[in-house]
């Protein structure tokens, strides 16, 4: 029996409790209170004709809604509010609440405080998603019961029941749900940072600023894992209050994880330097792969037998929406990368393949220069697809690099992904691979990344 839960859902029977936002980690949230007997009231933008199935049901159990432009007006009469992690933690309007004595948190802040077991948590701008799927796969075969959740797989706030003292919760974490946080994962892993979201953050430093939470509320039995490879984040080094582990291709890591020069990995801890495995093991394509699986066996080395690491490289295939092969059509193959939301992830992308290819880029504008990915686009691209709000920067910023050739690589643009994907049936040739890699984010078009990539393997399939 959780204690510390059963306390804080009593405690939540007397107050008035708001949820920002009726998406599908809310909603989930809200058939807890409703099972714990606590009552609620949901402040959405969207009207009641736009929100999906779940709200009548919903209404019928008693759970007030404010819906509409003025959502948000009706906030000050609640005692404690959940903010989805799309609402700006620094908006004026969270502002004032603070100032008015209102306690604000989350789900992800209230599932921290009131787990029972290990938490492993995963943050960076590039490869947190892989990272963390391989972490949780790592210690599944080791025999662990796994809860995959926080910003891949599900809320775990919503299923605090099921979760016991000997399981391991494996949580990818954003910067949108750290920028509050105060309390900090058991085991911290930072896979890299690199300039993101900064249409919210504003500035790189503050984007950082957001990612040292998975550090600073650390203990001294803590563990942090840290990339040896990536300043922004190794410069992080001092902020570490207990263990602290580093991963990369320098062979002078003391203790961690590292790649030498002949594709051998190595796990060096106190002196003692055990030799793990070489790359060709490894399923998963591409270098920034070998990153992934070096951070993720630098956080379990001490948790998971090396039998269990080296058969999941083997065999795990990779994570939906991240360089998946769809179908080959016509001799041409088609790939979703759907979740290369960065100009980094793209470039890690490109990098998987050995020859020039088709891509289709673009989306919404996260305020992220696309300069150091035109390079790699004139390198590795023959025909640039661009679509979005981000569309003419991408192109800019190709057609501003030095060496760009419109011979070599041809920009044309579509409005949409129908449009996209049936211009690059048309211009693909036998041994042609396209792949959709945006190089930006979604909501430009959709919810998210997946419902993206989602989109893009339908019209692919229909061909």
């Amino acid at each position: 029996m959780n204690n510390r839960a059963n306390r804080f859902f009593e405690f939540l029977k007397t107050k008035k409790v708001g949820l920002i936002g009726f998406g599908v980690s809310h909603i989930n949230l809200i058939k807890l209170f409703l099972k714990k007997g606590i009552s609620a009231t949901v402040f959405d933008k969207r009207s009641k004709e736009d929100i999906d199935y779940e709200y009548n049901n919903i209404v019928e159990n008693n759970i007030e809604f404010c819906l509409g432009e003025d959502y948000l007006d009706n906030l000050i009469n609640m005692d404690i509010i959940f903010r989805t992690p799309g609402m700006d933690y620094d908006s004026p309007v969270i502002s004032k609440l603070i100032a008015m004595g209102k306690i604000i948190t989350s789900e992800m802040e209230v599932f921290f405080d009131i787990c029972p077991c290990k938490i492993y948590g995963i943050t960076g701008s590039d490869g947190k998603t892989t990272t963390t799927t391989i972490i949780s796969e790592f210690l599944k075969k080791q025999g662990y019961k796994v809860h995959l959740g926080g910003n891949i797989g599900i809320a775990l706030l919503p299923i605090i029941d099921d979760i016991n003292l000997d399981d391991i919760c494996v949580v990818e974490l954003s910067s949108f749900q750290l920028i509050s946080m105060r309390k900090s994962p058991d085991i911290s892993v930072i896979t890299n940072l690199s300039p993101n979201h900064l249409d919210v953050h504003k500035t790189m430093n503050r984007y950082i600023d957001s990612k040292m939470n998975i550090l600073l509320h650390q203990n001294a039995f803590s563990k942090a894992i840290l990339n040896i490879d990536s300043a922004n984040t190794y410069n992080l080094l001092n902020l570490v209050r207990g263990k602290c582990l580093i991963f990369g291709k320098e062979s002078y890591i003391k203790n961690g994880c590292y790649l030498d020069n002949t594709g051998d990995i190595y796990f060096v801890f106190n002196g003692n330097k055990e030799k793990l495995f070489n790359i060709s093991e490894i399923k998963l394509p591409g270098n920034h792969n070998i990153q992934n699986y070096l951070a993720a066996i630098t956080a379990v080395y001490q948790d998971v037998d090396l039998k269990y690491i080296i058969e999941v490289a083997k065999n795990f295939s990779g994570v939906e929406h991240r360089i998946e092969f769809i179908r080959e059509y016509n001799d041409v193959k088609w790939y979703n990368d759907s979740i290369a939301t960065t100009p980094t992830r793209t470039i890690a992308g490109l990098d998987c393949f050995n020859q020039r290819l088709i891509i289709i880029a673009g989306g919404y504008d996260k305020n992220i220069s696309f300069d150091p990915l035109a390079s790699k686009i004139s390198e590795k691209v023959k025909v640039l697809i661009l679509m979005g709000d981000t569309a003419n920067k991408i192109a800019e910023s190709l057609k501003s690099y030095k060496l760009y050739s419109p011979d070599r690589t041809k920009i044309i643009y579509v409005v949409s992904m129908e449009d996209a994907v049936n211009l690059a049936k048309d211009i693909a040739i036998k041994g042609d691979i396209v792949c959709l890699s945006p190089a930006s984010a979604s909501f430009d078009m959709y919810k998210n990344f997946e419902e993206r990539g989602n989109h893009f393997k339908q019209l692919v399939n229909k061909l």
